[in-house]
């Protein structure tokens, strides 16, 4: 058995993974569109089980991340509550009616981020200003980063947020006052 001097293992460990480092892709960090493939579900629930579940398909936007100090990076993004879609043709018109939305003399809902906080290497919460309906308010959101490309980026996005600030407290008690955002959110350069 050959023995190695100390600095000559780490030279030659050096020697041997130098390389792979310098192959491996850089974080990819600057400025995304959110790309209208992105998904945006949510479900209100309801008393005895069951409930609303939906998604608002009609979504734009754009964030900006800095791999440098990631509490530096920032989210905006606008939804169409007209698009809403839950499969039933009656409670979509329901939704986008004045009683919820009020989609026509609100057409966008909007979130633009205040701060990013780092919880992980690869997960951060997201605060900022929700606007729908009129109404702003401070919300949280917690992001995960699920995929990583050159020009491609996406983040599970998850939140609970309160409907009765924003106007939409139809049907509570029966209906839960807490919608629950699970969000598929895909950034393109």
């Amino acid at each position: 058995m050959i023995g190695l001097s100390p600095r000559l293992a780490t030279l030659l460990a050096l020697a041997i993974v130098a390389p792979a480092l310098a192959a491996a892709p850089a974080p990819t960090g600057g400025r995304f569109r959110i790309d209208p493939a992105s998904h945006i579900g949510f479900h209100v629930g309801q008393v005895g089980g069951g409930g609303i579940s939906g998604t608002i398909p009609a979504v734009s936007g754009r964030f900006s991340i800095d791999r440098r100090d990631l509490s530096r990076s920032t989210v905006e993004v606008e939804l169409r509550p007209a698009s809403v879609t839950t499969g039933q043709a009656r409670i979509d018109a329901f939704l986008r009616s004045g009683a919820v939305f009020d989609a026509e003399a609100h057409p966008d809902i909007t979130f633009r981020s205040t701060r990013v906080i780092p919880t992980g290497p690869k997960s951060a919460t997201i605060e900022g200003v929700l606007t729908a309906r009129g109404q702003s308010r401070n919300e949280k959101f917690q992001a995960t980063l699920a995929e990583e490309g050159a020009d491609r980026l996406a983040f599970h996005v998850t939140g609970d947020v309160f409907r009765t600030p924003y106007g939409m407290g139809v049907g509570t008690p029966i209906y839960s006052n807490v919608v629950s955002f699970d969000m598929q959110l895909e950034g393109v350069r």
